[in-house]
């Protein structure tokens, strides 16, 4: 049974929610602000983090920030803002996916199983079962043990960016544009997501490139969509 913490400033939201996940299958944790969510990671395993981010003593975004030095959990964020600069703020700090208030909670609901099967899929604990390894040039995935390597240096990723990089080097010289990106990795339709796609390939990239600004493997194709250079 996966954990679910749910953090969130507005008790009858959690509430509501906790009822939802609960009906699914899932044990609930609750916290009401940033330093309660930060507390509670330290003595119990949660599985995904649900995270509003307007809230008193510990925000959400600085929230994230914190959780993200620690912890490699999925973590969608809440939000009563819809504008696009507050979405990207949110996936800039760290988070993986973002629902914007008023929401239906059966989205939520899709979007937290979304998010599991996910980190489930990324293995963070499997057992090595075999050498599946893509590799391009000195970028290397070996996808049974889960883990990035560039030039033999370990690189650490988030369940999104490990997919998306997947999905690239996997493909080799193939581009792909936004919305073939989204669509394979997020499994829905691709409405206005730009922004989102974009900013987990600059994470990618900072992540992977010794010049981010001059990328060696993951490439864009202007007004045509992203590569990883075949070697």
């Amino acid at each position: 049974m996966a954990k679910i913490l749910v953090c969130d400033d507005d008790r009858e939201i959690v509430e509501a929610i906790d009822i939802y996940l609960t009906q699914e299958g899932y044990e609930v944790l609750k916290a009401y602000d940033g330093e309660e969510a930060l507390r509670a990671l330290k003595t119990q395993k949660a599985d995904l983090l649900v995270l509003d981010v307007m809230m008193p003593k510990l925000d959400g975004i600085r929230a994230t920030l914190k959780i993200r030095e620690q912890n490699n959990m999925p973590i969608i964020i809440l939000s009563a803002k819809s504008e696009d600069a507050d979405k990207i703020l949110g996936l800039n700090v760290g988070a993986d996916d973002y629902v914007t208030k008023p929401f239906n909670p059966l989205e939520l609901v899709a979007r937290v199983k979304s998010q599991l099967r996910r980190y489930t899929q990324l293995g963070s604990t499997a057992e090595h079962t075999g050498q599946e390894v893509y590799e391009a040039g000195g970028l290397s995935i070996n996808d049974d043990l889960k883990e990035v390597t560039v030039d033999g240096e370990p690189v650490k990723l988030t369940p999104i960016e490990y997919n998306i990089l997947l999905l690239l080097v996997k493909n080799q010289g193939k581009v792909f544009s936004i919305d073939q990106i989204y669509e394979s990795i997020w499994n829905e339709d691709a409405i206005g997501v730009d922004n989102t796609v974009a900013v987990h390939i600059r994470h990618i990239r900072e992540k992977i490139e010794i010049n981010p600004k001059e990328p060696r493997y993951l490439k864009v194709v202007w007004g045509v969509g992203y590569k990883v250079e075949k070697f």
